[in-house]
This record gives C-alpha cells, sequence and structure tokens, in this order.
C-alpha cells in the first residue's frame, strides 16, 4: 500500500519528533484542536482517539507492542491532522478535513494489524488506565524507559 503523497513530507518529521522526546507537545496540540474543532471533527473521531491513545500509551511506557514504522507513521497522520495548510487547507469549511481523515484513514488501514493489538490491549484495561489514555502527557513528563524483551526496565 502506497504512502499518500501528501503524508511523506511528514515522516521523517516524525522520525525527529520521537527521536527528541517531543511527542508530548503534539499530543496536546492534537487535543487541543480536536476540542476546538466542534461538529468538523466527528468524522475523525474513533481514528484520531485511537492514535492518540496509543502515542499516549507508549510515551508511558504502558505499551510497547509496536513497531517503530508503525509509531512514525502514526505521529507523523497526528502532525498532518495538525496542519493547516495541507492538501485541504482546515480553514474551507465542510471540506477542510477531508484530507485529514484520508490520511488518517491511510494509516489505519496500513497498520491495521498492531493498531487492532492495541486497541485489544486498550479495551483489556481498567476504566482508570482507558480514561489515562485520553489525557496528553504533561510537555516535560519524561518518556518512560524502554523495557527489554521481558518486559523488564
Amino acid at each position: 500500500m502506497k504512502v499518500p503523497w501528501n503524508l511523506m513530507k511528514y515522516l521523517p518529521l516524525a522520525q525527529r519528533v520521537l527521536s527528541r522526546g517531543r511527542l508530548p507537545a503534539i499530543l496536546i496540540a492534537v487535543a487541543r484542536k480536536r476540542s476546538s474543532g466542534g461538529g468538523w471533527l466527528k468524522s475523525l473521531g474513533e481514528n484520531l482517539s485511537l492514535s492518540q491513545a496509543l502515542c499516549v500509551a507508549w510515551w508511558k511506557g504502558e505499551y510497547r507492542a509496536i513497531s517503530k514504522p508503525a509509531l512514525v507513521a502514526v505521529v507523523a497522520g497526528l502532525l498532518y491532522f495538525l496542519s493547516p495548510m495541507d492538501a485541504v487547507p482546515d480553514w474551507i469549511p465542510g471540506l477542510g478535513f477531508i484530507d485529514d481523515l484520508a490520511v488518517l484513514s491511510w494509516v489505519m488501514r496500513k497498520w491495521s494489524t498492531e493498531l487492532q493489538a492495541f486497541r485489544r490491549w486498550k479495551e483489556a484495561q481498567p476504566k482508570e488506565v482507558q480514561a489515562s489514555l485520553e489525557r496528553a502527557p504533561a510537555p516535560d513528563e519524561p518518556m518512560a524507559a524502554p523495557t527489554d524483551a521481558r518486559g523488564d526496565r
């Protein structure tokens, strides 16, 4: 499955965001844009929520069973969502989020196996954990230490 041309420039940016520990800032910006978007963002709903929750769980070290390429693609999709001047500018009423929906849908289809595994993991967690995945980490919250193959830190 070919990467959408309009997402290509966001992949290296996503890698830099992850390597520089800037993911919390991106998640906070996504949450702000999502809460201010009103009815326009309903179509992005579940894809956006799952992407955000995955990034939060990964940052907190609660879920690391995702490949690096899949994580980069998810972060790139969120960066694309944040960009006001993408293929169809977000300020165009009724049309502005169509390309965002297309990009996030592509990410969800391309990495469906890994994202479905995360969805099952998330749904198996206690309600408190699920609720915590809806909140972006603080900008200064350090990333949890990576775990080894046995789950030890």
